[in-house]
């Protein structure tokens, strides 16, 4: 998309500005790169960075990282909310930064404790990089976080979004960070019709913002983007423009359809995978073991679990292999858990044993098969999500 600095006038060269965005024959993306468009539903003029912050101001979130916005603050905060909601996120910051207050806690902690203070937020890999990228921060930058967006992107975890949210939030940089919520409000401006989740969208965007961002105010103003995504101009159903500072600006909105945009491609059908789960208790003990080094839910900790459903038989020849018996076996409720690629269906068994010979032989996984007690459980060892049913049928005469 071509972009310059609009004023409020129309050109006389077949190019036009609305929405702030030059719109010509020849535009992609924007209203199908039709002009009357945006002539013909009364949007005009350029949506003004003024209105905007004058209504974060009087509607700003409160949210807890912007009460004493830190780099190391925004930087975890940023992490935490890829991925989840700002209501889950809430307890888990405040959690965190109690026992990793700052980067030095954190280069210095073991990875125990970040999973498990992580543990439930689910894409652990966002804090196995929090944890490397403070130590390149202690190593390279004698503990101080780099202050542009070019630099932070140089540390491990941090893309584009991040190093724009903290490089202008905290060290008030010039740059729009892009995030979905950035790219409906485009979209719906704009009347952008390709699909929003490309990378050409993404750039389009970016040039978009760049031409009405303010010299000054530069984080405040891709707040205030984040809050009108996140509490007006909403991603399903219709939004709330009656209360949005630049509806009068709002191709969407002039043309009633906001629910038509912005454009993404269908999502393909996730495949599913069945497991069979198992809660094995011996000597007041339950049985964990730990997930490989790579791939899903790499190096985390795991009820014992089988591909596959399995039916009784099978079921205790599974708890056999593993040295116990003899055992008793009670059916689990059925569970399900989405990840981003992939469909996890699950069963489980519930297992009483009264002997465990530990073998000598078996599959790598096996051999990280150990009993753990209900303080360990609860207080070390950081068990996914995936798991979160299975976990509230743990047994209370154990915990």
């Amino acid at each position: 998309m071509n972009t310059k600095q609009p004023d409020n006038s129309i050109t006389s060269i077949g190019t036009e500005v609305y929405a702030g965005v030059e719109v010509s024959a020849d535009t992609p993306g924007c209203a199908q790169g039709d002009a009357a468009s945006f002539k013909q539903a009364g949007v005009s003029g350029r949506p003004q960075p003024e209105a905007l912050l004058n209504w974060y101001d009087a509607n700003r979130r409160s949210l807890p990282w912007r009460d004493e916005p830190t780099p190391y603050h925004v930087w975890v905060s940023e992490i935490m909310l890829q991925q989840t909601r700002v209501e889950a996120v809430r307890e888990y910051y405040q959690r965190f930064l109690s026992v990793l207050p700052d980067i030095d806690a954190l280069a210095k902690a073991d990875e125990d404790t970040y999973l498990k203070l992580w543990e439930g937020l689910g894409y652990y890999s966002r804090v196995r990089n929090l944890h490397k990228a403070a130590v390149q921060i202690v190593t390279e930058h004698g503990g101080r976080m780099p202050e542009s967006s070019r630099s932070l992107q140089k540390l491990a975890g941090i893309g584009p979004y991040t190093s724009a949210a903290i490089a202008s939030i905290c060290f008030g940089e010039r740059i729009p960070a892009v995030d979905g919520n950035l790219l409906r409000v485009f979209a719906r401006l704009t009347g952008y019709r390709e699909d929003i989740k490309t990378p050409a969208a993404k750039n389009a965007a970016t040039d978009f913002y760049l031409e009405l961002f303010p010299q000054e105010r530069c984080g405040d103003m891709n707040q205030a983007l984040m809050d009108l995504g996140a509490t007006i101009c909403l991603p399903k159903g219709r939004p709330f423009c009656e209360q949005c500072p630049w509806q009068e600006h709002c191709f969407a909105r002039q043309t009633d359809q906001q629910e038509q945009l912005p454009v993404t491609a269908e999502k393909k059908e996730r495949p599913v995978e069945h497991r069979t789960v198992f809660l094995i208790y011996y000597d007041q003990k339950l049985a964990l073991q730990k997930r490989p080094d790579q791939g899903l839910l790499a190096g985390l900790y795991e009820f014992p679990n089988a591909d596959g459903r399995l039916s009784r038989k099978q079921a205790a020849d599974y708890v056999a292999a593993l040295g116990f018996g003899p055992v008793r076996l009670q059916k689990l409720p059925e569970a399900k858990h989405i990840f981003s690629h992939r469909e996890w269906h699950m069963t489980g068994w519930q297992v009483l044993a009264d002997e465990w010979k530990e073998f000598s032989s078996g599959s790598p996984r096996e051999h990280e098969l150990f009993l753990a007690t209900a303080e360990e459980l609860e207080n070390v060892y950081s068990i996914p999500s995936a798991f979160a049913k299975y976990r509230k049928e743990i047994r209370q005469d154990f915990l």
